[in-house]
């Protein structure tokens, strides 16, 4: 039964805090910053509590039915925020240069400091990495940031090493937004590492590993949810006190407020969604090193002992859950005929 109890408890901890706290946050925001506006409506206040146990009760109900919608449709909001639901194909494509442009600026000022250490420690460089340094040094954008990374210490310049690691390693994988970026980075590194499409194995894959360990990556997007309900639901709230000002007796101050500190907080709870990615791309890291093995075991596959051939034993797992049923047969004979491992 204690088992039971804290496998439920678990599963709701991330619903709880993901999703229905931060909706209870910004649904207090609203009673408390718009709602006093809107007195003077008769529909809204034939829906007003006459009791405080009763308005109690309405905060309680609409946080919890607001944070189980909010849920139930994390995959548009996560969508429209990663850059690939509702985006024009200009917006896109403006947005995939941008992310290209910036991640070459990270990986430019790292060689640049990279190579000016090695300059100082062997005296001379080999004439390819001299002549790249000349090159890095007579970008002005490059240089300017390696005039200010230069003062900085190694845990500060470290802070650009993780900046740089929030985006995918192969530049087609390159999405439009900062966060679409940093969650594309760990969805493409099963595939990138390994040639294993975590997207098509998803569920196979958390099938497979440990509890602890598919609990981690649970735990780990908890937070990453927490920011994202919170940036929606000031949005929501910041366009509510937008159309209050527009009713008969609105709290001009409080409304203008609430609109200015809610447009300053949208950023930081994106910058802190962002940031908090770190965690979930190591705990989905983490779940690929160690269920690969036991995916394969599950699959019936032996696990080559050569990275390439597991590469390619992946390439074709991930291949057959693509194809038609009935090609499915050839493909095996090709993958057996291949020596690269296959069913037992």
């Amino acid at each position: 039964m204690g088992d039971i109890a804290k496998g439920a408890l678990g599963g709701a901890w991330t619903l709880l805090v993901g999703w229905i706290l931060p909706t209870a946050l910004n649904l207090a925001l609203f009673f408390l910053t718009v709602a006093p506006s809107l007195q003077g409506l008769a529909p809204l206040n034939r829906l007003r509590p006459a009791t405080g146990g009763g308005t109690a009760l309405l905060f309680l109900t609409g946080s919890l039915l607001l944070g189980l919608v909010a849920n139930a449709a994390q995959n548009p909001l996560y969508r429209l925020l990663e850059g690939y639901l509702l985006w024009p194909a200009v917006a896109y494509e403006a947005g995939c240069r941008r992310s290209r442009r910036a991640k070459a600026a990270l990986a430019d000022r790292l060689s640049l400091l990279r190579l000016e250490r090695r300059e100082r420690e062997t005296g001379e460089l080999p004439p390819e990495d001299a002549e790249r340094l000349a090159r890095l040094r007579g970008q002005p954008r490059t240089e300017r940031a390696a005039r200010r990374d230069r003062r900085r210490t190694a845990a500060q310049r470290a802070l650009v090493h993780e900046r740089l690691a929030r985006y995918p390693i192969a530049d087609d994988q390159i999405a439009p937004t900062r966060l679409g970026n940093a969650i594309r980075r760990f969805e493409e590194y099963g595939h990138d590492r390994y040639r294993l499409d975590t997207q098509v194995l998803w569920n196979e894959l958390t099938g497979c590993v440990p509890d602890q360990v598919r609990r981690q990556v649970e735990i780990a997007r908890t937070s990453v949810d927490f920011f994202v309900a919170l940036l929606y639901g000031h949005a929501v709230v910041c366009f509510l006190a937008v159309l209050t000002l527009a009713t008969a007796h609105p709290d001009t101050s409080m409304l203008w407020s609430t609109i200015v500190v809610l447009i300053l907080l949208v950023p930081v709870w994106y910058r802190s969604a962002v940031t908090s990615t770190d965690e979930w791309a190591a705990a989905v890291r983490a779940m690929v090193n160690i269920g690969r093995k036991p995916l394969a075991d599950a699959l019936g596959l032996v696990l080559p002992d050569q990275l390439a051939k597991e590469r390619e034993m992946w390439t074709m797992v991930s291949r057959l859950s693509r194809i038609p049923y009935h090609e499915r047969a050839s493909a095996l004979d090709r993958y057996r005929t291949a020596g690269e491992g296959g069913p037992t």
